[in-house]
């Protein structure tokens, strides 16, 4: 129970609070007694050879491959897929120690180490066997797990414990996104209260997306030193957000209203630009797309949840109520993180116990792989990968241009119903507000199925065929958008022109279920392609893929009213649509031509 509880923001408080005298950790006992393998790792490794050799000349016993034997297989199938695919790119040098088990994929910079840690993932366990610590030329000694199931690794943490990690980060998605929409029912109470006009009202959501937009692009770059690791931006920025809930609530001027609801949408972003990188941190390499499902369901409920609640409780008290209920959803989530919530990084988990070990022995050279790395790295190489080669990747590679620009349309069409929502279904319908919050429930109930079946396709499809055949092109996750990609336009279709005040209502929600079932499939797939043909950027991918989508989503929210108040709603959907039949051509066009545009890609050798 220590254990998990101290590592936690309130178990760093008490620690600190203490002198380090509560909650400690086990090199900060006066009993610690240091693993021999530590004491003297060159000894340690001179034996670990000795062991290994007699062990594959025994013919008694079938031992299970060693690491290295895994990479020589790896490095065969690898090789087989970068010929077939033209792929060169380069893996990063690492001095981790040999024998260190079920990598993060936060050290996954190629497809040989995606290769890599799917074997090791699908290999039965070992007995617990001490880890040898790698001594550099140099003369470091670098800092790795004692054992090979060291309970310190997140890799290695219980289901249950593993499993409330995801469930906080879910909620606390969830919460930040639910906290855009939510605001919806409110439009009509800011215009008489402010004197403004609708698309000055709809600012208050536009300037929330815009905020959860531009904060990975910070946040998630900060979440990846390791000095910093995950959990500080998680609570400081959640800490802020829960404590702006409330001059949000009460401010009086709609210039500074419009200020705080954009900076509310910063801060809560963390969750959007670290989320999937916990996921990373303590699950293995075929068990992350199911988690990603869930947390990718999070963000896509949270804005349809916000006008079902609001859409009551605001006609029944005012405007600002929905505004308090972002309050009494986040604090109680802000609690949960700051007591349950562990740091999951393992490069600072290690980078922690490097700093330990040298306070306890006075040795300067037990250092961890980050403080080696860092220490090879200069500002403006750590401000290029971070950002600048990114954003080049984003605007020179086709194949990732054409995945940012479909999740950005797709996206903005999403927000843009809730700009026509009150259209169709108050106007044309007779709905009242929390009538018309209730249609959002179909995206609800669309996601929930496309989940069943997503992953049901990964169980009993996708997984046995890389377990059995090995990774294949990256170009293989794109197969479920092949067909669900042409469902899109037609959902659009069958909301825009039944959404007429004659045919029944049940009609139009139908379409809209069907639009985001499609959309759900397509990230889906989107999120999983970007990290396989670029795994060395991937954070910052996705970081300007999350830029991008907000951004058209502001303008989205910002021009919907207008585009269908003059087209109307039947050919104003008609015309976003339209540009949705582009894209389903282009998702069969990269998934035909994917190989041979990496293969043309400047960007797939790491520069």
């Amino acid at each position: 129970m220590a254990d998990s509880f101290r590592d936690t923001a309130l178990g760093y408080l008490i620690r600190l609070a203490s002198g380090n005298k509560v909650l400690q950790f086990p090199e900060d006992r006066s009993d610690f007694q240091l693993p021999d393998t530590y004491r003297n790792p060159v000894a340690a490794s001179t034996d670990e050879k000795h062991e290994s050799a007699e062990q594959a000349s025994s013919k008694d016993e079938t031992p299970m491959p060693n690491i290295d034997e895994v990479v020589d297989i790896e490095d065969s199938r690898a090789q087989s897929i970068a010929s077939m695919d033209s792929i060169a790119l380069e893996k990063s040098k690492t001095n981790r120690s040999a024998n260190s088990y079920l990598p993060a994929v936060e050290r996954i910079h190629s497809l040989r180490d995606i290769e890599r840690a799917i074997t090791m993932t699908s290999m039965r366990k070992e007995p617990t066997r001490p880890i040898v610590p790698v001594v550099t030329e140099s003369g470091d000694i670098l800092v790795d797990w004692y054992t090979t199931d060291d309970p310190a690794n997140p890799q290695n943490w219980t289901l249950r414990r593993k499993g409330f990690i995801a469930f906080q980060i879910c909620i606390y998605t969830t919460a930040v996104y639910m906290g855009s929409a939510i605001y919806t029912p409110s439009e009509g109470g800011v215009m008489q209260a402010f004197g403004v006009n609708a698309t000055d009202a709809s600012l208050g959501l536009a300037l929330y997306v815009l905020g959860y937009g531009t904060g990975p692009l910070l946040f998630s770059p900060l979440s990846e030193i390791p000095i910093i690791g995950r959990n500080p931006p998680y609570i400081l920025t959640f800490g802020i957000f829960v404590i702006l809930c409330v001059p949000t609530a009460l401010v009086n001027n709609f210039a500074g209203f419009l200020v705080l609801r954009f900076l509310q949408g910063f801060f809560g972003s963390p969750c959007l630009a670290t989320g999937g990188a916990t996921f990373q941190d303590i699950y293995n390499i075929m068990q992350i797309p199911f988690l990603m499902t869930a947390w990718v369901a999070s963000a896509t409920c949270g804005p349809s949840l916000g006008p079902v609640i609001a859409g009551f409780s605001v006609p029944a008290e005012n405007w600002r109520w929905s505004l308090w209920e972002i309050l009494w959803l986040a604090g109680p989530i802000f609690i949960l993180l700051f007591l349950c919530l562990p740091e999951t990084s393992s490069s600072n988990i290690l980078l922690r116990r490097a700093q330990r070990i040298r306070k306890l022995t006075g040795n300067p050279a037990y250092k961890s792989q980050s403080e080696i790395d860092q220490s090879q790295l200069t500002t403006s190489a750590i401000l290029s990968n971070a950002l600048w080669k990114p954003a080049q990747i984003h605007v020179l590679d086709p194949a990732v241009a054409f995945a940012t620009i479909y999740a950005a349309l797709t996206y903005g069409i999403y927000y843009s119903f809730f700009e026509a929502f009150p259209l169709v279904y108050m106007d044309k319908y007779n709905f009242n507000l929390g009538q018309m919050g209730l249609t959002f429930l179909s995206i609800t109930v669309s996601v929930a199925v496309a989940i069943i079946l997503y992953c049901s396709y990964l169980a009993f499809f996708v997984n046995p065929r890389i377990l059995k055949f090995g990774l294949g092109a990256p170009e293989q996750v794109l197969i479920p958008a092949l067909g669900v990609s042409g469902l899109i336009p037609i959902g659009l279709f069958l909301f825009g022109w039944t959404a007429n005040g004659h045919t029944p209502w049940i009609v139009s929600v139908i379409g809209v279920g069907i639009y985001n079932f499609s959309v759900f499939i397509v990230f889906q797939c989107i999120f999983l392609y970007i990290p396989f043909v670029y795994p060395q950027y991937a954070a910052s991918l996705f970081a300007g893929n999350d830029f991008a989508r907000s951004a058209f989503s502001v303008g989205s929210i910002l021009f919907a009213r207008p585009l269908f108040m003059n087209l109307g709603i039947g050919r104003g959907i008609s015309l976003l649509a339209g540009l949705t039949v582009g894209c389903f051509f282009g998702v069969w066009a990269l998934w035909y031509y994917g190989a041979s545009l990496r293969a043309k890609s400047r960007f797939t050798v790491k520069a």
